[in-house]
């Protein structure tokens, strides 16, 4: 207590004046009651059913309070980012509220709050006189009524409003309580009395203290002292008490909120500080002080309640949307069990929300967005967003982009609502067509069905009939397509991916149903950014498979999705929310981690993977952190380059990063944002965001492929080739899903063009689509015939050999010989053998035998 606390009626010891419920009751009828009724006409049982009817006490229920957003930075330290309410008010205990408070609104208010039972008769008499003489308009109302009235008033406005509880009930029963009329008057008495009863004088003062409305959405003295001073309740100076407890008597007319006010809170204060002197709660000098100071914008802060992410730091008022979002969706169980309860819970308010934000890369992704990506581009609408997920949680740790967020309506070109990252249902828009980043879903489905990643397929086929695909939807169309660099000759798979190539993609669409590519996909969490959550309006035509039709997906689904192929095929749905603390400061829970196996199996999506890490040092090597932490990833270009992405994963983290038009169609390969090529930000944004993130959460080695999906189910190559034209055997080896290649003329005795021999051979096991190089005669071969057998000479030997068409026949070698042999000066020798099929070009050597050589 200050020094005026010596006064005889002490907070402590002022109720002892109380006095009895049965007699106050009857004192209404007879000092209020009987008055009021002659005057209006009405009758007195009228009036007695009404007071009779009304139950014995109301409840001070818990109003509802700010809700608050924080991060938690690496050392532990929370990060306030944004208050969100529709009532701006902070409950607080009876001592953190200054005395000078109580007694501005005891003394001002209701002087002898401690010595009535709820009712104060004394003024009752006063005011039923004045009423029925008209010499005054006074209604007498204790700090117990108007407690009883404002809260029968936030009742009917904090309920949630249903077909049973409409606007225009919820509008009478506002009008109930405060319409000035005999039954509203009696009906507050006899609920002050039983509130005098269940409650102390205490707990009365501090419900009245924390439910007053403050002007505009402020309502108690903490939110008020804070929006107008700038100070707690506990720290406000006399003046300013009797400022704030001025407001209470006509918040339009009082209220600090508009300028044009302060004359009349002047006025309606210095009253207050005259009955909190005259009741000895403030010193003479106290007194001519407060008198003394004005109410003006000297003394009256400009702290207007700032309800909302749009008053958040920069970095985190995406995070705070989509979090908030995710609260008005349903979407946090912690808070209830069905919708309804949840938002109940968040409308009551008094919550703290953890977000799962990791706040130094958060505050590094809006720096390179914002580097990267101006948003004060104004050739076209250039927009960039960041997402990054936990892998094996799905905790969103970043949520960045290039503009501003601003849902107020006064942004300006460099802001927006619209979170580029999010869909519809969190905030964002329709999406992005993803381009390439959405053929992992084809190989996903093209292993599953058993195939493998060395299978090959040619690059140059650039057109397929719409019959070559299995779509269990009937979206049939032809597929003619282009590849981005023109690729050409056999791909596998693993090269395919490596390089994006549009062809072997397409290719290896027809292998599969896409109405399996679909399934699989939405398993791990892909849907449209203005489709159906569970993915099941994916559209499958063939042109999907490259990402060139209308599935325009959203960064944070496609981060999402590459965190289940780096965890081996398990899905963790995206989540914000890590916390939420209750008003008693209780850990009710955050959104539950919902992880889960999905149509993606362990060794297929380690295989893909294994495939995907190929891209990091093919078309996003660019990207590459290179830190020592393994990567898989997936770039995309749209058509006419109008988005581009790179999304990437380690173990640990993945992140997508999409650089396109917000709106329009400006090719980013043929513009430059600050000397760079626009179609490579991407990459410029995504390196030291990764090294960051690796810093922080380094991954490990992935998986091993599975061997059998390096090969797929094996393939032979026919036997029966050779002999056969080439035209023929092209059509047995496609037959057999193999790849033909015209290896050349070899020598050979068979006819010129005849197939003579394969590269591998004829019923070798291969990988589907394996190139069999075909080699065909060049009828320059024969078989050299046998010149030794018949005892002949040299010169007999050669033309024997002539005659066969083997004319490279060289001076004969000499063998010694006995007198005696039958075989003197003849061919006992040749080389090559007899019988080998050779070019007719070869030396045949011949060898005489002789009774001596040279």
């Amino acid at each position: 207590m200050p020094a005026q606390g010596s006064s005889a009626r002490s907070l402590l010891g002022a109720g002892l004046g109380l006095v009895g419920f049965s007699a106050i009751a009857g004192l209404l009828v007879t000092v209020m009651v009987a008055p009021a009724i002659a005057v209006t006409g009405m009758t007195a049982n009228n009036s007695l059913n009404v007071f009779q009817e009304l139950p014995d006490y109301i409840e001070i229920s818990q109003q509802h309070q700010r809700n608050t957003f924080v991060a938690i930075a690496s050392d532990g330290t929370e990060i306030p980012i944004a208050e969100v309410f529709d009532q701006n008010r902070e409950e607080v205990s009876l001592d953190a509220i200054d005395d000078d408070l109580k007694w501005a609104a005891i003394d001002g208010e209701d002087r002898r709050f401690y010595e009535h039972g709820g009712v104060d008769v004394p003024s009752l008499v006063r005011a039923a006189i004045g009423q029925a003489t008209k010499t005054s308009t006074s209604g007498a109302s204790t700090l117990s009524m108007q407690l009883v009235r404002n809260l029968l008033v936030l009742k009917a406005a904090n309920t949630p409003l249903t077909d049973d509880y409409t606007e225009d009930q919820r509008d009478a029963d506002v009008a109930a309580a405060t319409e000035p009329d005999l039954n509203r008057k009696i009906k507050e008495m006899k609920l002050a009395i039983g509130l005098e009863k269940k409650y102390t004088k205490d707990e009365i003062l501090a419900g009245y203290l924390n439910i007053v409305l403050m002007g505009g959405t402020t309502y108690g003295v903490e939110a008020g002292a804070q929006r107008y001073f700038g100070v707690s309740a506990k720290d406000v100076t006399p003046a300013q008490a009797a400022s704030l407890i001025a407001i209470v008597q006509n918040p339009s007319h009082n209220g600090l909120n508009n300028p044009e006010n302060f004359a009349d809170n002047k006025e309606r204060r210095d009253i207050i500080l005259g009955w909190m002197y005259e009741q000895k709660h403030l010193t003479k000098a106290e007194y001519q002080e407060a008198l003394a100071t004005p109410v003006d914008e000297t003394t009256v802060s400009s702290n207007a309640p700032r309800s909302g992410c749009a008053s958040a730091p920069v970095e985190y008022r995406f995070p705070c949307d989509y979090a908030l979002k995710s609260i008005l969706n349903g979407e946090v169980p912690s808070l209830g069990t069905t919708k309804d309860e949840q938002l109940a819970t968040w409308k009551q308010g008094g919550l703290k929300v953890v977000l799962t934000i990791q706040p130094n890369l958060q505050g590094e992704a809006t720096a390179l967005a914002g580097q990267y990506a101006p948003a004060t581009e104004t050739r076209f609408q250039l927009g960039a967003a960041i997402d990054t997920v936990q892998v094996g949680t799905g905790r969103i740790l970043v949520m960045a982009q290039n503009k501003t967020f601003d849902d107020t309506g006064a942004g300006d070109a460099t802001t927006t609502a619209v979170n580029l990252g999010a869909d519809q249902r969190h905030g964002g828009g329709s999406g992005f067509q993803p381009g390439s980043t959405y053929k992992p879903y084809t190989l996903l489905s093209f292993l599953a069905a058993g195939h493998g990643i060395n299978e090959s397929f040619d690059a140059g086929k650039l057109e397929l009939p719409a019959g070559a695909f299995t779509d269990c939807n009937g979206e049939q169309d032809k597929a003619k397509y282009r590849n981005d660099q023109n690729e050409k000759g056999s791909y596998t798979v693993a090269r395919g991916t490596a390089w994006s190539v549009n062809s072997v993609f397409m290719q290896m669409a027809t292998e599969v149903d896409q109405c399996s590519t679909k399934e699989i996909a939405r398993s791990i969490g892909v849907h449209r950014g203005d489709g159906n959550p569970d993915g099941s309006d994916l559209h499958t035509r063939p042109s999907c498979v490259i990402g060139g039709c209308e599935n325009n997906i959203a960064p944070l689904t496609q981060a999402a999705a590459y965190a289940a192929i780096a965890n081996q095929g398990v899905y963790c749905k995206p989540i914000i929310i890590d916390h939420i603390y209750d008003s008693s400061g209780t850990d009710i829970g955050g959104q539950p981690q919902e992880c889960g196996p999905s149509l993606v199996a362990a060794n297929v999506a380690n295989t893909a993977a294994y495939a995907m890490a190929g891209v990091m040092t093919g078309t996003a090597a660019a990207s590459n952190p290179k830190d020592g932490t393994p990567y898989i990833g997936k770039t995309g270009t749209t058509d006419e380059s109008w988005h581009t992405w790179m999304v990437g994963s380690s173990t640990a983290a993945s992140t997508a990063v999409w650089v396109g038009n917000i709106s329009g169609k400006q090719q980013l390969r043929r513009i430059s944002v600050n000397g760079i090529n626009a179609a490579v930000l991407r990459h410029r944004i995504f390196l030291p965001l990764a090294k960051s993130i690796d810093a922080i959460l380094p991954g490990s080695a992935f998986q091993p492929p599975d061997p059998a999906l390096l090969t797929g189910t094996p393939v032979f190559v026919p036997d029966g080739l050779v002999g056969m034209t080439p035209e023929q055997a092209k059509a047995a080896i496609e037959l057999a899903k193999l790849s033909y290649e015209d290896g050349g003329q070899m020598d050979s005795d068979l006819p010129i063009g005849t197939v003579v021999a394969t590269d591998p051979a004829p019923g070798a096991s291969v990988p589907k689509g394996t190139t069999v190089k075909v080699f065909t005669s060049n009828g320059q071969s024969a078989a050299i015939p046998d010149v030794v057998s018949a005892h002949q000479s040299y010169n007999s030997a050669k033309n024997q050999l002539q005659a066969a068409g083997f004319t490279n026949v060289p001076p004969a070698g000499c063998e010694v010989g006995l007198p005696t042999d039958p075989d003197l000066n003849t061919v006992v020798a040749q080389d090559p053998a007899a019988g080998s099929v050779l070019n007719k070009n070869t030396a045949i050597v011949l060898t005489v035998r002789k009774l001596s050589c040279p």
